[in-house]
């Protein structure tokens, strides 16, 4: 039977205390609605309905998928309401799982183990808790079989110590949902529409109801202010971390490492403690990260070594690469094996040849450097004249003196040799030097100004 799953994002989240649409609040920098989403599509189903409501603009921005059904829900009156306005784009031999969209680390695994039970039956996710305290309880008979669900407002202290709570996840047979809403009311604490009065509906028609718990505890948590999100933020990086632990990384301490994105890791890795990852990243075998680097939609190629309080954003090192610390390799920047780029380096847009060095207090943007190029000590190309970038190219075997600027659009050609303290603004030609200095004057007798007396 075709799967539909209705995703439930219409929230305001008021207790966030935020401009930003609580589904938007981000975990590992992703919205919450976006961990929803994918472990969603990971079951396969024939399609997606978002419920959307508050923020809608907002939310229809940052979810920026063709295949998605959006339902607007004007006016939030409760979470039967919610579903209320995906029936038109439901098919009744269908079944329909319910998500939500505040909900973001629930497993694959557990909702498959929803959506293997018999069609006929109404499927609950329900989690047993020693604090129990905020969610709707799940009443059973003397048999075991559920007989309803009581929200926390409307329970009975006898109710209320009940431990098994209601996650609100449910899979419905799509060809008694629209039925079952048509019958539920607002009599209720909150006067709103309970989807959990489906329950009560189900026992009256007599249709089965299973119910199922996730493999872990923190899977079916909801987030509904910054402490829960900060929460869960915490739960999700120490799992991201237990996962490179066993693809052997070595974390220098677990705790202090942040996953943002996905990262494929070679043997022998190393990440020392505040190494932040995020989008994609690779590291090849052995390589080191320094304390306190931001490693940022790149690939670091085997046995380089990355010195501590790095940033390296959207750029392929080769191997044997040795940077920082404190360096700034900015997108477009691609190195071959064996290129030391040092501390206080920038690079932005550029080539770096085979076993090429800037060791020191360098910007290289827009270039092409070829191979064993040694850039001295605060030399920087002059890429931008005000309204467009030009392109410097150095040839092999070049030696640039310290305190050099190269003016774009220029070359240096290969085995040339720039003299400290110049401005290069023409070609400088192959096995030559190349220098511009005005001349050195010392004046005899000069003094030095001293401070005068004050009165």
């Amino acid at each position: 039977m075709p799967l539909c799953i209705v995703t439930l994002a219409a929230g305001q989240g008021k207790r966030m205390n935020s401009s930003l649409p609580k589904v938007l609040q981000p975990i590992a920098q992703r919205p919450m609605l976006q961990h929803v989403l994918g472990t969603a599509k990971s079951l396969q189903p024939s399609k997606i309905v978002i419920v959307y409501g508050h923020g809608g603009t907002q939310v229809r921005a940052h979810v920026l998928d063709e295949d998605l059904i959006w339902a607007y829900q004007k006016e939030q009156k409760g979470t039967a309401h919610a579903v209320m306005q995906a029936l038109d784009y439901l098919d009744p031999n269908e079944r329909v799982l319910i998500l939500y969209g505040d909900v973001p680390l629930l497993r694959a695994e557990t909702l498959q183990r929803m959506v293997a039970l018999p069609c006929s039956d109404l499927v609950l996710l329900t989690q047993r808790l020693s604090d129990p305290t905020g969610y709707g309880r799940i009443l059973r008979n003397i048999s075991g079989q559920v007989q309803g669900i009581r929200e926390e407002k409307d329970a009975s202290v006898q109710e209320r110590n009940i431990q098994e709570i209601n996650t609100g996840i449910m899979l419905v047979p799509a060809n008694r949902l629209a039925g079952w809403l048509a019958r539920i009311d607002c009599q209720n604490a909150q006067g709103e529409y309970y989807l959990t009065d489906l329950v009560q509906l189900a026992v009256a028609d007599e249709v089965p109801i299973s119910t199922v718990e996730p493999g872990e505890p923190w899977e079916a948590l909801g987030v509904n202010d910054k402490s829960q999100l900060a929460q869960l933020e915490k739960i999700y990086q120490y799992h991201q971390a237990e996962a490179l632990l066993k693809a052997g990384v070595t974390l220098m301490d677990p705790e202090r490492v942040a996953v943002r994105g996905q990262v494929t890791c070679g043997r022998d890795v190393t990440l020392d403690v505040g190494v932040i990852l995020e989008g994609q990243v690779t590291l090849g075998d052995n390589v080191s990260i320094g304390p306190y680097c931001v490693i940022r939609n790149a690939h670091v190629g085997q046995g380089s070594i990355i010195e501590a309080f790095c940033h390296i954003d959207g750029a392929n090192l080769g191997g044997l690469a040795h940077v920082g610390p404190y360096a700034r390799i900015r997108p477009g920047t691609v190195t071959a094996e064996g290129v030391h780029l040092g501390n206080f380096v920038e690079i932005k847009n550029s080539t770096i040849g085979v076993y090429s060095k800037a060791n020191h207090l360098t910007y290289l943007g827009d270039s092409t450097v070829g191979e064993r190029v040694n850039v001295g000590a605060g030399t920087i190309t002059c890429n931008y004249d005000g309204a467009n970038k030009h392109r410097t190219v150095i040839g092999d075997d070049v030696f640039i003196g310290s305190d050099t600027q190269l003016i774009a659009p220029v070359t240096i050609e290969s085995g040339a040799t720039i003299g400290a303290g110049s401005t290069i603004v023409r070609r400088a030609p192959a096995g030559e030097l190349t220098l511009s200095r005005s001349e050195q004057v010392t004046k005899k007798g000069w003094k030095r100004p001293r401070k005068g007396k004050t009165e």
